[in-house]
């Protein structure tokens, strides 16, 4: 049975899509790039920034990238006040499954400015053993951040499985050699998930906890 269980972090525990897109079209205005509808925004969600942009504007300038990530963050992090949330039942179940013995990570296209003021504003920090931001390793699909957390935490990929609304979270997951969960209510259409023969699909957070124990039951 699997010893840790590694989570993207939007659209898969927050539900932070609207916000996500708002911010990205905001900061495209305010640069004079052109408007991008909120379907090409959330196709790119949970990309590192840069290479989110380089998908949302084809032959972007390598000197309007900078300048866009710092819009970005600007509404992300502070202008724009559209509502985010934890989706239903994450607290429980992310202590639920700490109590039972899992070991818990973060896998994120976020940065890591923007990963911690999240864990601040949940509460959540104390659940998880570690976590890797985009700004700080390869972005997705690369597997390179499992294989940091896998390095980190002592465990084999067949220990761990990966957990995540996108595509990206998938490939990342199975270029990493784990297992994957795919998530049904993100940023993703469930169609393009199911490619990656995911060993369950969660239309709600809560049913991993149970997803989980009854796994376990059956293999004891």
């Amino acid at each position: 049975m699997y010893k840790l269980l590694i989570f993207d972090w939007d659209g898969t525990i927050i539900d932070s899509a609207a916000r996500i897109v708002s911010s990205m079209q905001k900061a495209a205005r305010d640069l004079q790039q052109p408007e991008l509808t909120d379907d090409a925004v959330r196709n790119i969600i949970g990309l590192g920034l840069p290479e989110a942009i380089q998908a949302l504007i084809p032959g972007v300038d390598d000197a309007i990238i900078p300048q866009m990530r710092e819009r970005y963050g600007h509404y992300y992090l502070d202008a724009d006040d559209t509502p985010t949330a934890l989706f239903a039942g994450v607290e429980q179940t992310l202590s639920n499954l700490k109590q039972k013995g899992f070991r818990l990570a973060v896998a994120t296209g976020k940065s890591r400015r923007g990963l911690d003021r999240v864990f601040a504003e949940t509460g959540l920090e104390p659940l998880f053993e570690t976590s890797r931001c985009a700004d700080e390793t390869t972005s997705k699909p690369h597997p390179h951040m499992l294989e940091e957390i896998l390095e980190e935490t002592g465990l084999n990929p067949s220990d761990a499985v990966m957990i995540g609304d996108t595509e990206f979270d998938l490939e990342m997951g199975v270029r990493a050699g784990m297992d994957t969960i795919a998530v049904s209510y993100g940023a993703h259409h469930i169609d393009r998930l199911l490619p990656y023969k995911p060993v369950l699909v969660m239309h709600q957070f809560a049913e991993l906890e149970h997803w989980l124990t009854e796994t376990s039951l059956n293999r004891s």
